[in-house]
């Protein structure tokens, strides 16, 4: 027999076990449209852009790990403040994010990669109780809290990780 779920991305479909398995309360859901930024995923869900949980990836120069910065959607990065607390990183390709995460750009969810980043949280996300982060593909989020985030990553550090 043939789920709904069988018939999604891989990436998806991934993230989705992963969930379940870990007790999360809510399942991803497949939107009708590709939110590959925050403000199409905002746009979709009907929520601030600010509440989009965007999965940044980084490569760090000395040992070639990739470093993921789960940020506000409204906010920009701030490369320097991260590089002060991962070590100097430039800017990660689209093979280098697959092969590290397992997912494409536009789809990076915070949880389940292929190799364990090191991973950063914007402290900016505690503004919302409610949070929406991508799960697997550029169509799949799933909805959590920041704290739900922090416990997903493994107890991921929070940190001032944004410019401003």
């Amino acid at each position: 027999m043939t789920t709904v779920l069988d018939e999604r991305p891989e990436g998806f479909r991934r993230v989705a076990h992963l969930l379940a398995s870990l007790g999360h309360p809510h399942a991803p859901v497949y939107l009708e449209v590709a939110a590959r930024t925050a403000q199409e995923a905002a746009d979709a869900l009907r929520v601030t852009v600010g509440q989009i949980a965007k999965s940044v990836i980084f490569r760090r120069k000395e040992d070639d790990r990739a470093v993921l910065v789960v940020t506000s959607g409204d906010k920009r990065v701030d490369e320097k403040k991260v590089a002060a607390l991962v070590g100097p990183i430039g800017r990660a390709d689209a093979e280098f994010v697959k092969e590290r995460t397992g997912y494409s750009i536009g789809g990076v969810s915070p949880v389940g990669h292929a190799s364990p980043p090191v991973t950063l949280i914007d402290r900016e996300l505690f503004r919302f109780d409610e949070i929406w982060a991508a799960a697997g593909h550029p169509n799949g989020v799933f909805r959590l809290s920041p704290k739900e985030l922090v416990a997903l990553t493994g107890g991921a550090p929070v940190a001032d990780v944004v410019q401003g």
